[in-house]
This record gives structure tokens, C-alpha cells and sequence, in this order.
């Protein structure tokens, strides 16, 4: 009887040290846990630092392709030697075609004064406002800045326009066909016909600077205006630079 007893008070007491235990590792672990998951929930991550420069960087190949585009148009071409910027946006969705919808992430570009090109900064673009044509596809944009006017607009840092309501004539390519380039303050370009639909204007509302992105880009935090002064740079970007240069300097 005695060891029958003692043989369960043994027992008993592994069973609540196994208990003890078994709490504290499940704390443990329900720590960590809880821990990761707040760290997915809040979107950070070990390589949150390389991740905004991987996309600023595509966005900077993808900006590439536009330019190739617009270099084929001469009308394009003549327009691009007398701007004094370009905003590109690679890709406008789809599902922004409405007012006040998020549209797509866009590159300003500006003209030196020895006729090359700025560095890339880093701009997301809000909802085209103006001739929207229904069920048209989204695609690349471009807008080309003609005169200060419109590059000063674009140097504020927050929640621009480049629109009517701004004080700016932004113009619809497809109707200068047979007009004279380099007519207004902006012209709105379209690589999918019929996107800004029959009407002469257009507009762009919303259009903010993404600081996150050019600082990722550059490695420093810069404004527009730093990089619109053509001080600093970033090797990936020289063949947009270059293909700009050429498409607003050579003739066909």
C-alpha cells in the first residue's frame, strides 16, 4: 500500500512539473507568435529596406519602354526637344479610370539646361478626371511638361494637379494630329487609344510625391527640387536618361 502511494504521488507530481512546463513553452512560442504576426499585419519585414528600391528600380526599366514608344512618333519627338519634362507612367490601371481613383506610379523627368535629362523622381498618380472613354484599357501615360509653369506645379511635394483647376491646359495628343506641338501647358500622351476619349483636355488630379520610394532609389532622403538640380544620380537610371536625350535631340 505504501508503495502503491508513493508510486502515484510520483506520478501526480511529473504530471504537474509536465503541466508547468509544457504552459511556459506554449507562452513561449504563443510569444513569438503573436510577435510574427504583428509583424506581417504591419507589413514589416528583414528586407523591408531592399524591397522599395526593387521596385523603384522597375519602375525605372518599365519607364524605359515608354520612351521607346514615344521616340517612334516624330510629332512626339518634336515635342520632346522643347519640354522641359516628362512625367511617365508606365502602367495607369484599369481600375482607376474614375475621379478620384488611385491610378498608377509615375517618373518626373526634367530638362538640364545642356539638354540632358534629371534622375527619376518618384511620383504614385491619382484619377484621370477629364474624357474618359468607357470600357477603354489601361496603359502608359505620359505627360509632357511644356514650360515652367507646369514644372513648378509638379516641385510641390504633396497633392498636385496637373489640370484646368490647377491654372494649366493639359491637352490630349490625339488631337494635336494635325494641330502645332508644344501648344498648352501639359500634353497628356496615351499608349491605348481612345483612353482620354474625344475631348481636346484632360486632367490629372492627385498626383503626390512618394518620398519612401526616392529615398530607397538615391539612398538619401532628397526632394524634387534636389533632384530637378541634376546633383545627384543613380547609375540605373542612365539608359532612360539617355533614351530620353535621344528622343528629344534627334530628328527622323
Amino acid at each position: 500500500m505504501f508503495i502503491q502511494r508513493k508510486t502515484q504521488a510520483t506520478a501526480l507530481a511529473w504530471l504537474i512539473a509536465t503541466s508547468v512546463c509544457g504552459a511556459a513553452f506554449g507562452q513561449s512560442e504563443g510569444g513569438k507568435s503573436g510577435q510574427s504576426g504583428q509583424r506581417e499585419q504591419s507589413g514589416q519585414s528583414d528586407d523591408l529596406g531592399v524591397k522599395p528600391a526593387q521596385r523603384a528600380a522597375q519602375r525605372v526599366s518599365d519607364a524605359l519602354a515608354v520612351v521607346r514608344q514615344l521616340e517612334a512618333e516624330p510629332r512626339m519627338k518634336q515635342l520632346l526637344r522643347q519640354a522641359k519634362g516628362v512625367l511617365i507612367v508606365p502602367s495607369y490601371g484599369r481600375a482607376a479610370l474614375g475621379v478620384g481613383a488611385h491610378g498608377g506610379a509615375g517618373l518626373l523627368l526634367l530638362k538640364q539646361a545642356d539638354g540632358g535629362w534629371s534622375g527619376p523622381a518618384f511620383y504614385d498618380i491619382g484619377g484621370l478626371t477629364v474624357g474618359l472613354q468607357a470600357g477603354a484599357e489601361g496603359g502608359p501615360v505620359a505627360l509632357v511638361l511644356n514650360n515652367d509653369k507646369a514644372v513648378n506645379e509638379l516641385m510641390k511635394k504633396n497633392n498636385v494637379a496637373l489640370s484646368a483647376d490647377a491654372g494649366l491646359t493639359v491637352l490630349n495628343w490625339s488631337k494635336l494630329a494635325q494641330g502645332t506641338a508644344g501648344t498648352g501647358d501639359v500634353v497628356a500622351w496615351s499608349g491605348t487609344k481612345g483612353l482620354f476619349g474625344d475631348v481636346v483636355a484632360v486632367g490629372v488630379n492627385d498626383i503626390r510625391f512618394n518620398q519612401s520610394l526616392t529615398n530607397a532609389y538615391y539612398g538619401r532622403t532628397l526632394s524634387p527640387r534636389e533632384i530637378a538640380a541634376g546633383t545627384v544620380s543613380n547609375p540605373q537610371s542612365a539608359p532612360l536618361q539617355q533614351a530620353l536625350g535621344q528622343a528629344s535631340t534627334t530628328a527622323r
